[in-house]
C-alpha cells in the first residue's frame, strides 16, 4: 500500500481492539487546539442509511486529560459532551465503544473480523469539522494474521496497512469504513483505476477470480455508462469493496470512492471443475447489489439532494428525492447488469418482474405518494411495523418503477429520429448540477432541453400523485408481453404468513378477504371449519385441501390466548392475478436493453 508524505493533524484518533471478547474498541482522540469550552459529539446516524440509530448508546467511560492533569467532561445532552479546558495546549479523550452489530452501518468486533465506520467510533469535533482528521488504527494483539482494507489515503502505514491514514475533513472520515481481519482481497483495473474487493467470511470453495472478474465488468460498464471511454472524468483515483459473508444476511451501503457489502455465505461463486457453473439466483442477486452500490458513486454520493449539501450529523436530514436517487439506482442496477452481459434478456425481464408484482401487491401505493415515501424514510421505510404494506410504498421499488416508464416514454418520445433515453437524462443531469446538488427542478429542466417539452405533468402523476403507473401499456410498446396468471393464495387471501409450526399471521393488505374477516397480525390461524367439519392447519396449502369447492370457511384463530371465529369468503381464482413478463418481440426487447 502506497505512503504519502506526513500531514499535520488538528484532530488525531488512535483506533485499539481493547478486548474483542467483550467486543470493545479503545478509541482515544486528541485535539491540537480545543476551544475553552471544547464540545463533541457522536452522529445519531449515517449517511445513505435513513434511521436515527443513536450510536451514542454504544460508547461509555469517556474521560479527559491535559498535560498530566484530568479535566472535566460534562454530558450536555444524549450523543454530546462538553470539555472545561485551557486554550494553550493540547486534550486528550478516552473511551471505549462496544461493536456487535454485523451490519454495513456501525462497528463489529470480535476474534474473527473487525470493522467500523466512523460515525460509530470517533466523535465529531464542534468548530474543526473541516480539519484534518488522521485516524490511527492499531494491530490487534491477538491476531498476527490481520489486514487492514480502507480507502482512506495512507499516511505512514505497514504491510498489512496498519497505522496512521488522514482526511481533509469529518465528512470524508465519516463516509470510509475499515475493515480489519484476516480476509481475502484481490485488485483489478476498471478504466486504469485501481480496484480492491475484499472477503471476510469466504469458503474454501469461494471462486475469487470470477467475483474479479465480474466486478470488473460491471465497474467498466458503469463507468462507460457515465464519462463514456474518458479515464480522466472518473471521479476517485482508488475504490475499495469491502464484502462479509455471512450465513444470513444481505445490504450495502455506497461510500464515495468505497462499499461495505453482506451477502450470504452460500451466494458467493464456488469453484468447478468445468469453469462452466451456471451463476446461481443468489450471486446474480449479489451482482446487482454490487451494481447498485458502485452505480450510487455517482448517484447520491456526488450528484446528490440539494438538502444533502452538507449534512447535520445530530438529527434527520430530509429530502423527497430518494425515490430518485435510490429509485432510479435500483433501475440502473440490474439494467447494467443486462448491459455488460452478465445476465440475459429472460433473466432480467424475471427481475424486473419481481420488482412491479412487489409494488403491486402493496396497498400502500394507492395511499402514500413515492415522494411522500422519500420525506417519511426516517420513520416509515426504516421502522418498519406490521401495517406499513398499508401505510406506504418503497422509494426503491416504486422508484424504479417510475424510472423504467420515464425511460420507456423519452424511447418512444423521440427527436428528430433520436432515440432519447434515461442514460441521456442521468449524463445531463451529472453536467448541469456539476456532479454536485440537484433538485427536482433539474431534472425537469434537462428532460426540457433533451426532449422540447414539459415532463411536468409525468412527475406530477407517477411521483407525487398515488395513482398507478401505465407500466402495461409502456412495456407492450416495447416488446414485452404481460401475463396476469392466478395469485398464490396468501396474495388472494391479503396475508404474508409465517410457516413453521403452523400459520403465523404476520400482516394483513388492506381490502383484501383477509382484512374483510377480520384477521389481525399475530393471530395464529389454528385451522378452518367446512360443513361442520374441523381440520388443522400445518400450512397455508391445507387451506384449499380441506375447503374443497366451498367459498364460505369458518377461520379458527389464535389471539390473546382467546380462539376466536372469523367468517372467510375464499376468493375466486380470477380475481387476484400475479404479473408474468415474457419476450414478446425479441428485436424490440433488445433495443431497450442494449
Amino acid at each position: 500500500m502506497p505512503t504519502s508524505k506526513k500531514i499535520p493533524a488538528a484532530l488525531y484518533y488512535r483506533i485499539e481492539a481493547v478486548d474483542v471478547h467483550a467486543h470493545l474498541y479503545g478509541v482515544t482522540l486528541t485535539i491540537a487546539q480545543p476551544a475553552a469550552l471544547q464540545r463533541v459529539s457522536l452522529p445519531v446516524w449515517i449517511v445513505g442509511s435513513y434511521m436515527v440509530r443513536e450510536f451514542s448508546k454504544q460508547l461509555m467511560g469517556i474521560r479527559a486529560s491535559q498535560g498530566k492533569r484530568n479535566i472535566a467532561v460534562s454530558q450536555l445532552d444524549k450523543n454530546s459532551w462538553q470539555i472545561d479546558c485551557d486554550t494553550s495546549q493540547p486534550i486528550t479523550l478516552h473511551y471505549q465503544v462496544h461493536a456487535h452489530d454485523n451490519s454495513v452501518r456501525t462497528a463489529w468486533l470480535d476474534t474473527q473480523r473487525g470493522f467500523f465506520n466512523a460515525t460509530s467510533l470517533c466523535l465529531q469535533v464542534d468548530g474543526q469539522h473541516s480539519a484534518t482528521h488522521i485516524l490511527d488504527v492499531q494491530p490487534p494483539k491477538h491476531a498476527i494474521d490481520w489486514k487492514v482494507a480502507t480507502s482512506l489515503t495512507p499516511v505512514k502505514v505497514d504491510r498489512k496497512g496498519f497505522g496512521t491514514y488522514s482526511a481533509p475533513n469529518y465528512d470524508v472520515l465519516a463516509d470510509t469504513p475499515v475493515e480489519m481481519g484476516a480476509f481475502w482481497s484481490g485488485h483489478f483495473k476498471a478504466m486504469g483505476v485501481e480496484h480492491q474487493f475484499v472477503v471476510a467470511g469466504a469458503p474454501p470453495t469461494f471462486d475469487g477470480e470470477r467475483l474479479l472478474n465480474d466486478a470488473q465488468t460491471i465497474c467498466e460498464t458503469i463507468c462507460s455508462f457515465w464519462h463514456g471511454n474518458k479515464r480522466s472524468q472518473i471521479p476517485f483515483e482508488r475504490y475499495v469493496f469491502m464484502l462479509n459473508a455471512v450465513g444470513d444476511g444481505y445490504g450495502g451501503l455506497e461510500h464515495h470512492n468505497s462499499t461495505a457489502l453482506i451477502c450470504q455465505r452460500s451466494d458467493l461463486p464456488r469453484l468447478s471443475s468445468d469453469n462452466v457453473t451456471k451463476p446461481s439466483d443468489g450471486y446474480t442477486t449479489l451482482l446487482g447489489l454490487i451494481s447498485h452500490e458502485y452505480f450510487h458513486t455517482w448517484n447520491v454520493k456526488r450528484l446528490r439532494p440539494a438538502e444533502f449539501t452538507h449534512y447535520n450529523y445530530a438529527e434527520e436530514n430530509y429530502t423527497e428525492l430518494l425515490w430518485f436517487f435510490e429509485g432510479f439506482t435500483s433501475y440502473f442496477d440490474d439494467k447494467l447488469l443486462r448491459r455488460s452481459g452478465l445476465i440475459d434478456d429472460a433473466q432480467y425481464l424475471r427481475l424486473l418482474n419481481k420488482t412491479i408484482n412487489q409494488v403491486l401487491q402493496t396497498p400502500g401505493r394507492k395511499v402514500h405518494t413515492v415522494a411522500q415515501s422519500s420525506f417519511e424514510a426516517w420513520t416509515k421505510y426504516y421502522l418498519q411495523d406490521a401495517n406499513s404494506p398499508n401505510l406506504t410504498v418503497s422509494y426503491y421499488t416504486k422508484g424504479a418503477l417510475v424510472a423504467l416508464c420515464l425511460d420507456l416514454s423519452l424511447r418512444q418520445h423521440g427527436v428528430r429520429n433520436h432515440s432519447v433515453t434515461l442514460d441521456d437524462v442521468m449524463r445531463g443531469l451529472w453536467k448541469r448540477c456539476q456532479a454536485g446538488p440537484m433538485q427536482e427542478a433539474d431534472l425537469l429542466e434537462v428532460l426540457k432541453e433533451l426532449t422540447g417539452r414539459s415532463w411536468r405533468s409525468e412527475l406530477n402523476a407517477w411521483v407525487h400523485s398515488a395513482r398507478e403507473l401505465p407500466l402495461e401499456k409502456l412495456l407492450a410498446t416495447h416488446g414485452v408481453t404481460i401475463h396476469h396468471d392466478p395469485a398464490q393464495l396468501a396474495q388472494a387471501l391479503g396475508l404474508r404468513v409465517l410457516e413453521e409450526r403452523g400459520v403465523l399471521i404476520k400482516q394483513v393488505l388492506n381490502d383484501s378477504p383477509a382484512h374483510t374477516a377480520g384477521f389481525a397480525p399475530a393471530d395464529e390461524w389454528l385451522g378452518i371449519e367446512v360443513n361442520h367439519a374441523i381440520w388443522r392447519l400445518q400450512k397455508l396449502d391445507d387451506v384449499l385441501l380441506y375447503a374443497g369447492w366451498g367459498k364460505k370457511v369458518t377461520a379458527l384463530i389464535s389471539r390473546d390466548r382467546q380462539i376466536l371465529q372469523l367468517p372467510l369468503t375464499l376468493p375466486k381464482a380470477k380475481e387476484h392475478t400475479t404479473w408474468r413478463l415474457a419476450i414478446g418481440e425479441a428485436n424490440k426487447v433488445k433495443a431497450w436493453l442494449n
